[in-house]
């Protein structure tokens, strides 16, 4: 899909024959950049001062990289975007304790979804699967370091590799450690030349590990005791789809035009029956909606769940709940321009809060790979 965007690049991105990095231009024009300026960091894992000062640092080691100038010209902005946007999270995540040690727990996490935000608003567009790897090499930015102190390496960076390439991910995480000042630079070099190999020796450097079909990975990737080349047997009865996204984003549109002809629980139907506003407790409503999915279930029924479920959290109760009972779960997650959505919400019968869509935007965690047996990303 990537391919077919030659003509695009991030704004900034150095281009040969200088390679030149306009740093004060990219201050200036982007406030989430400038806001990185005076965030204190740790000094006995950044001696080179506060994160704006490593920012910097970290894009002139990139570019700086032969083997990032060797990429194509898309590759190069994906990993300098992401370079730009890896510690997005600090400022709102550091604090200071009363011992006057610094810390950032959580930075990596929300920065993901901070960098999933300003990539969504960015002019000119990012296109939407080039977004997703931009976030998830800063998702996964801590994997080259720690993949060994794993439990299961093996399975973590063949976790990693469903969702980003690993040869991009260790030249982020390179650029990372030559942009600071630490004294241990020299262990950690050498733990991203290992996840290197290691990447290698398992077939998932350059590429996602290959898996013999969509059912063996799901059934590695969620047990704790499976072999990746394994080929499981599919037992599966049935096919849920668990719908996926942000108020008037299409949802309803979609299940009309593709699968009108299945069952659909839908928790807002559910509030309009049960007379529950979506500002009130939940709970009852999602009770209700659970004993509706296991009388289908039970009867192994093909149907739709109908909800946001914007969190990872959301969709794998739900995931797990329709695998106990055999069913294969294909998620179908739908995105449209923010502007668009704004527009279409504010002409629905009973908008969504501009500022609960902004809220629910906040904690957004588009679907991935690694989630369901299938998933399918819509874009309006």
């Amino acid at each position: 899909m990537i391919s077919n965007l030659e003509n695009w690049s991030f704004p900034f991105c150095p281009i040969p024959p200088d390679w030149q990095l306009n740093w004060q231009e990219i201050v200036s024009k982007y406030p989430w950049i400038a806001n990185l300026k005076d965030c204190p960091q740790n000094p006995l894992y950044h001696a080179e001062g506060d994160v704006l000062i490593h920012t910097r640092m970290v894009c002139e080691e990139l570019i700086s990289l032969p083997a990032w100038r060797n990429l194509n010209s898309i590759d190069r902005s994906i990993l300098f975007a992401a370079a730009l946007l890896h510690d997005a999270g600090k400022p709102a995540s550091t604090k200071v304790d009363e011992e006057g040690i610094i810390n950032s727990k959580g930075h990596v996490r929300l920065g993901a979804r901070m960098a999933r935000q300003i990539l969504s608003r960015l002019s000119p567009n990012v296109p939407f699967f080039v977004k997703q790897q931009i976030v998830s090499l800063i998702q996964y930015s801590g994997l080259p370091f720690w993949f060994w102190d794993k439990p299961n390496p093996q399975k973590s960076v063949i976790i990693a590799s469903q969702v980003v390439r690993c040869d991009l991910l260790s030249l982020l995480a390179e650029a990372d450690v030559r942009g600071r000042e630490c004294q241990d630079k020299a262990d950690i070099l050498e733990r991203i030349f290992l996840f290197r190999e290691y990447c290698q020796e398992n077939n998932c450097l350059e590429q996602s590990y290959p898996f013999s079909d969509n059912h063996s990975r799901f059934i590695y990737l969620r047990s704790s005791n499976s072999y990746a080349d394994y080929q499981a047997y599919d037992n599966t009865k049935m096919e849920v789809i668990l719908m996926s996204g942000l108020p008037a984003s299409g949802k309803y549109t979609w299940i009309a035009n593709n699968i009108a002809d299945l069952p659909i629980v839908s928790l807002d139907r559910l509030r309009e029956a049960m007379n529950i506003k979506p500002t009130d407790k939940q709970g009852s409503i999602i009770y209700a909606a659970k004993d509706l999915a296991k009388e289908l279930l039970r009867k192994s029924q093909p149907f739709v769940w109908n909800a946001t479920n914007i969190t990872q959290d959301m969709r794998s109760s739900l995931i797990e709940l329709f695998v106990n009972y055999d069913a294969r779960v294909k998620i179908v997650y739908l995105e449209t321009d923010w502007q668009e959505l704004i527009r279409r919400n504010s002409e629905r019968e009973e908008p969504v809060p501009d500022k609960v869509i902004e809220k629910m935007d906040n904690k957004l965690e588009v679907p991935e790979t690694i989630e369901a047996r299938e998933v399918e990303w819509i874009l309006n």
